[in-house]
């Protein structure tokens, strides 16, 4: 029987952590299957004590029937990374930055015993799903990523070369001018392309964001954590692309969308 559960409700997903014989367990639940998780605990482990952050944490604690304390978000999160740094990584005490791509993004400066929320962006996951939805009228995140590997940013990003074409241009050809600056010339581009474009602009933005807040704070390690970049290799592809231009150490971790959950648990 678990006697902790650490709940982080964002504002898509519910991400559950629990310690069980010493090991770290987590689960996922969808704001729609909130029914089967309020189920799940009741049956699973009725006498536990939840600990919970996250947007939807308020109102999480308003329908479940346990003991139950609200942890800060930012807290949660910068604890959970650091212990998964450790666990993941065995890295240990070195300042990082932090990147957590829910629906939305924040951006955080974590040293072995404090942690700053420098900025946010609306950029993130919901917007992958919102205009992904209006790009191909599908509403699943996987569909949308697996979508993305089938196309190229080429056919609809406008890059500096097409700009300069034919003349060779004075910035490297390959990058992008206009995040879908093709995308009503490019008559060929498929929904596919229009998917790696997005995908492209998600990641454009966030490491230019982040990799400024690196510079910033002289940080050498960017740490990428968060739902959005579960299964999502494309994204991930777009944050390592820039090391050699802007400098920076990027960090995946295997349970970083549950950072937040295993921070509520440990704090």
């Amino acid at each position: 029987m678990n006697q902790k559960i650490g709940i982080d409700a964002g504002g898509s997903l519910i991400k559950l952590a629990y310690e069980e014989r010493g090991q770290m367990h987590v689960k996922t639940y969808s704001m729609e299957e909130m029914d089967q998780l309020l189920h799940w605990l009741q049956f699973i482990s009725p006498e536990a004590t939840l600990f919970l952050t996250g947007g939807k944490s308020g109102y999480l604690q308003s329908v479940v029937r346990h003991r139950n304390h609200q942890i800060d978000e930012f807290e949660a999160t910068a604890e959970g990374t650091r212990f998964l740094l450790k666990q993941e990584k065995n890295r240990f005490d070195e300042d990082f930055i932090l990147v957590s791509i829910g629906t939305g993004t924040s951006i955080y400066h974590v040293t072995a015993n404090t942690h700053e929320r420098l900025l946010g962006s609306g950029i993130g996951g919901g917007t992958l799903m919102g205009l992904g939805h209006l790009i191909t009228g599908k509403s699943d995140f996987h569909e949308l990523v697996d979508l993305a590997t089938e196309g190229s940013y080429t056919g609809s990003n406008l890059l500096i070369r097409d700009i300069y074409a034919p003349n060779e241009p004075p910035l490297l050809g390959h990058l992008t001018a206009a995040n879908f600056g093709k995308a009503h010339l490019n008559k060929d581009a498929t929904k596919a392309d229009h998917m790696a474009g997005l995908i492209e602009l998600i990641g454009e933005t966030l490491i230019l964001l982040s990799t400024q807040a690196a510079n910033a704070e002289q940080v050498g390690r960017v740490v990428f954590a968060g739902s959005t970049l579960n299964g999502n290799e494309p994204l991930k592809d777009v944050l390592r692309r820039f090391q050699d231009m802007l400098s920076y150490e990027p960090i995946f971790l295997e349970k970083g969308a549950y950072a937040g959950a295993i921070g509520a648990l440990m704090v």
